[in-house]
């Protein structure tokens, strides 16, 4: 059973642990302090996943437009595909600005 969180529970948490946005509760699992993730992986894995992604919305979309109506598979379901394809390689694209701006803060800190 999951207790109440009041006013007063959260002020326990020191200040320098709060976080940037609103408030954070007071660490109850085993992960260390530091954790971090593998930026250079997930750097490498933004790349490649934003160059397939951007491959398959390029290929899918001329595919789209060189079928007739009557085509199996039809250019609706290639349009579907292309679009898919491109929400993917916006969310890639996202996560790589972030890895980006993480290896570059961290860069900063060790000067």
């Amino acid at each position: 059973m999951s207790r109440r969180h009041t006013q007063d529970d959260t002020a326990r948490v020191p200040r320098a642990r709060s976080g940037t946005i609103g408030r954070r509760r007071e660490r109850t699992g085993t992960e260390p302090v530091t954790a971090r993730s593998a930026l250079k992986l997930r750097l490498v894995l933004s790349v490649i996943g934003l160059l397939v992604f951007v491959l398959g919305t390029v290929l899918f979309a001329v595919w789209a437009g060189a079928v007739r109506p009557h085509d199996v598979p039809d250019p609706t379901q290639l349009t579907v595909l292309a679009v898919i394809c491109g929400v993917l390689a916006l969310f890639a694209a996202v996560d790589l600005v972030v890895v980006l701006l993480r290896l570059a803060r961290e860069r900063a800190r060790r000067t």
